[in-house]
């Protein structure tokens, strides 16, 4: 399955030149609902997924990525305002996760327990898959990491390119300086098999589009 990783132009480039993609930790998502959305109607019931939330996060990490490039917010949240890129990965799709939107909380999903909270495999990736249905713009896919087994550098993690996660496919932001050249580079013994291409604004609809015009990209 095509799936895509926008990023900013700086970590998009040292992304393709190391071969790996940073993994996200539960704690530095952006919505503060992840892992939170059902209804949390008592103190013991907020204490327990809390719990459960800490001990998800410390051994779980994700990479994010979308079905679709072609959004202008996308790219103005994840890529530094049109200024960086979105990498194409091709990825089976048994790996993934396809984020679910609603407007609403999940009924509750805890078991009562005295000191945990406790879920069937069903509530559990309910909870991993479920966000705000303002959120459905991103046209999310999870693929989820074991953070004792992923390469590390400092306080971060990270997964290489493999033949799992293959990279087939580079679209330059519209407002990206990076020069065809430099991608090349980047690229080394990449460059053969990946798709470059760069992207602007649409003329007659809010959508970003392919620059068909190689000129206008040196």
């Amino acid at each position: 399955m095509r799936v895509y990783h926008f990023v900013n132009a700086g970590y998009g480039l040292q992304n393709i030149q190391r071969r790996r993609l940073k993994i996200a930790t539960i704690e530095d998502l952006n919505d503060p609902f992840e892992l939170r959305a059902m209804v949390l109607s008592t103190a013991h019931k907020r204490w327990a997924i809390g719990e459960w939330r800490r001990d998800i996060a410390s051994k779980v990490g994700l990479l994010c990525f979308s079905t679709s490039w072609r959004n202008p917010v996308q790219w103005s949240h994840y890529a530094h305002h049109h200024t960086g890129l979105c990498l194409g990965f091709d990825i089976p799709e048994k790996f993934l996760m396809p984020v679910t939107y609603q407007a609403k909380l999940h009924p509750d999903l805890i078991t009562p327990a005295l000191n945990r909270a406790e879920m069937g495999e069903g509530a559990v990736l309910k909870l991993l898959s479920t966000k705000y249905s303002h959120w459905r713009y991103e046209r999310e896919i999870r693929m989820f990491m074991d953070l004792e087994v992923a390469q590390t550098e400092g306080a971060l993690y990270f997964h290489p390119f493999d033949d799992e996660m293959r990279l087939t496919e580079v679209i330059i932001g519209a407002q990206c300086t990076i020069k065809r050249a430099a991608l090349a580079d980047a690229l080394g013994d990449l460059a053969g098999e990946v798709a470059t291409e760069k992207a602007r604004l649409a003329f007659r609809s809010f959508n970003v589009i392919r620059q068909r015009k190689a000129d206008l990209w040196d």
